[in-house]
């Protein structure tokens, strides 16, 4: 399991730097189900890697011109915030176990995952869809684009995940990028969004065994340059539809597996 958990690993970066989201989806499944990482931790370590990971990705993708700052820090304060709010706030005060039913018990850790595999199957069904978006040709609406970055915020802080299936969207039709500029600008956000809530997890104390993030984060990097290798020969976009039915299948697995064993 270990071995087949730094396989996927890699996957995580390929996902990334080919088209720009999907790949921290995978994050905490991969840390819960191929590592055995409690849920909740699994959070913390998935902003780690996706951070870092993302990080090298938007540096690749600024050598070659497709970051929009502006855009990208109108989209990331106003996640940064809520993400703050979410980690630091009301995530601690979430109780471990959230009621019971008879011999039944719904646990915080239970909540995690069937959130999680709902986001996983949105996610799917965003990247399935054959109608590709189109730019509008009207002005920058930095308001929307504000308020979207805030409820992806809330998506990062409670579930670690990059939200870059959201992200990448809004910046199509909201900052009027072109697909390769969205894919660059997403990277950025979700390295800054990713950075703030890992920051967040440390000051108020959360146990990292670091040496296993670090070698899952170097096969999530590795994968990462392959990815963004990649992106310069394929168009990610055709391969979404592809990878939104992997995310649908294990989507659906998350469900099946918390609720019945």
């Amino acid at each position: 399991m270990e071995y087949a958990g730094y396989f996927a690993s890699i996957i995580i970066g390929i996902s990334l730097g080919l088209i720009g989201g999907g790949g921290s989806i995978l994050t905490i499944p991969i840390l819960v189900y191929l590592f055995k990482v409690n849920p909740e931790q699994a959070t913390s370590y998935s902003l780690f890697i996706v951070g870092l990971t993302a990080m090298l990705g938007s540096y690749s993708h600024y050598k070659m011109g497709n970051l929009k700052l502006k855009s990208a820090l109108y989209f990331a304060i106003p996640s940064v915030i809520s993400i703050l709010i979410i980690r630091e706030v009301i995530f601690p005060q979430i109780a471990s176990t959230l009621f019971s039913i008879a011999s039944y018990s719904v646990s915080k850790d239970f909540l995690i995952m069937i959130i999680f595999s709902v986001l996983m199957i949105t996610a799917a069904i965003s990247m399935i869809k054959k109608n590709k978006p189109e730019v509008s040709t009207c002005s920058t609406n930095y308001m929307q684009l504000s308020i979207i970055g805030f409820v992806v915020g809330i998506i990062t802080g409670f579930l670690g995940a990059g939200g870059g299936f959201l992200i990448i969207p809004a910046l199509l039709f909201f900052a009027n990028l072109p697909m390769k500029q969205a894919v660059g600008t997403s990277l950025l956000i979700i390295t800054i969004n990713s950075s703030i809530g890992f920051a967040g997890d440390l000051y108020i104390g959360t146990p990292i065994n670091y040496s296993f993030l670090l070698s899952v984060s170097a096969m999530a990097l590795i994968g990462m340059l392959l990815g963004s290798q990649l992106s310069k020969k394929i168009d990610g976009v055709k391969l979404k539809p592809i990878f939104g039915w992997f995310v649908l299948v294990m989507g659906f697995y998350i469900i099946t597996k918390e609720v019945l064993f």
